[in-house]
């Protein structure tokens, strides 16, 4: 059949044709990738700004953990004496979208196998700069050398103690510098001290949350180095303070009677409000021992004969000493076995029976020194009376939080004096760099776990 003239000829897809459509599809792609792009910039923005707000949000849980622990302090039923654990909250405080956690140790507990949570007693542990050259000794990895060394940079002279540095020998280092012959002013200030390593320093606890961790028992798989036994070295730093302190005044705010001191009128006076029938028979006693020197007020106890109770009631307004601040004094009460074993009188031999002794005591039971004289006899008391208190007037609180969902992370030391009209911050330290102190689940808990009780 013969094709039809007015038929038009078919249209065929030149070069040119085929190039514009390669074009439109590559410039479709390069639209699509810069979309993409930006959309991933954008998502990323998102996320780092709210990476941002989750960290704030952690910074101020770690305000708002400052001001409710100001809050408990200044509050307190019984000033003097730690808050009891069970009448605030401590773990995975809620604050909006953010939490807070009181990072703790359970003194009562050698190894403890879970976390702890609670405010810490700074007058648990050892000051640095009134423990004596063999309480320093004492303290678990402690070396000779280095406890003369402590001795030697805290002191006001350049008497060489056996063992010890003095600058002689600090000006041999590189770099050279001097030794201090000054008190220490924080407890990492250890490290500049002659002799002093880190790695004993702060042991296998590499982010001080007071438990083993698994990276903390793994050998030298990863840091920090450890011996592998299970059994978590804390450290030299974990058993020194340089904070503890608390007011030579009685429940009144009045200077306390010293009974060394010519003040045998206060003396009569608060025995018999306080004592009422026995008052005559302590003074008596005590006119027995005229000119007799005491070293602590716990030696009194024995002295007279008095119960534990009728002791009690007269401790608080009771001294041996003419400071406005007594500086150093060991709360029996909240110091872990380690710290008992140093102080004179108690050792390896009574340490861990005072901590089993005083788990099963009332919180009043306690309130008074007198208690050990259940495990100590009258020597051993003796001894160690002039290092031990039952109060603390400086609170610690390691304040771990994140922001929500659990991003964004602030971690902040706080050492609260509680001595003086209103709770003051006296040290801030930021322990962000040591790292998440607790397991994942913690950190990631949901908003139906943060309930303030």
């Amino acid at each position: 059949m013969t094709a039809r003239a007015d038929t038009p000829p078919r249209r065929r897809v030149d070069g040119e044709q085929g190039f514009a459509l390669f074009f439109i599809i590559g410039l479709c792609l390069g639209l699509v990738t810069v979309v993409l792009l930006y959309a991933n910039g954008t998502a990323l923005a998102y996320r780092a700004s709210g990476n941002a707000v989750a960290a704030a949000q952690a910074r101020e849980a770690v305000e708002g953990a400052r001001r409710y622990v100001a809050y408990l302090l200044t509050n307190l039923e019984e000033p003097g004496y730690m808050p009891d654990i069970e009448a605030y909250a401590a773990e995975g405080v809620p604050l909006d979208e953010a939490a807070f956690w009181f990072v703790g140790r359970d003194a009562n507990e050698e190894e403890p196998s879970d976390y702890y949570f609670s405010l810490m007693d700074e007058g648990a542990k050892l000051n640095l700069n009134t423990a004596t050259l063999e309480m320093i000794e004492a303290v678990p990895y402690m070396t000779t050398e280095f406890a003369a060394a402590i001795v030697d940079w805290r002191d006001a002279d350049e008497d060489l103690t056996s063992g010890g540095a003095e600058t002689a020998n600090y000006l041999l280092l590189d770099p050279p510098y001097q030794c201090k012959n000054a008190p220490f002013e924080t407890v990492e200030e250890l490290r500049l001290v002659y002799g002093a390593e880190w790695a004993e320093l702060i042991g296998e606890d590499l982010n001080f949350n007071h438990v083993l961790d698994p990276n903390e028992d793994d050998g030298d798989a990863l840091p920090p180095d450890d011996n592998q036994d299970g059994i978590l070295d804390r450290g030299l730093m974990a058993y020194f303070t340089v904070y503890s302190a608390e007011p030579n005044t009685d429940e009144e705010g009045e200077t306390r009677v010293n009974i060394n001191g010519n003040e045998t009128d206060r003396l009569e006076q608060v025995l018999r409000e306080r004592l009422s029938d026995r008052a005559s028979s302590v003074m008596q006693a005590l006119q027995g021992s005229q000119g007799r020197d005491y070293q602590s007020v716990l030696e009194l106890f024995y002295a007279t004969g008095l119960s534990v109770e009728e002791f009690a009631e007269i401790e608080p307004y009771l001294t041996v000493s003419e400071d406005e601040r007594i500086r150093g004094l060991v709360n029996v009460n909240t110091a872990p076995e380690e710290v008992l074993v140093c102080i004179p009188g108690i050792g390896i031999d009574h340490a861990a029976d005072l901590v089993a002794a005083r788990t099963q005591k009332t919180a009043q039971e306690l309130r008074s020194v007198a208690w050990v004289s259940e495990v100590l006899d009258q020597t051993a008391g003796q001894l160690a009376g002039p290092y031990l208190t039952t109060r603390t007037y400086r609170v610690s609180a390691d304040i771990a939080a994140v922001g929500r969902n659990g991003r964004g992370f602030a971690r902040t030391r706080l050492v609260f004096d509680t001595s003086g009209d209103e709770v003051v911050v006296v040290a801030r330290q930021d322990l962000s760099r040591n790292g998440w102190p607790l397991d994942e689940e913690a950190r990631t808990m949901t908003s139906e776990k943060r309930t303030l009780r």
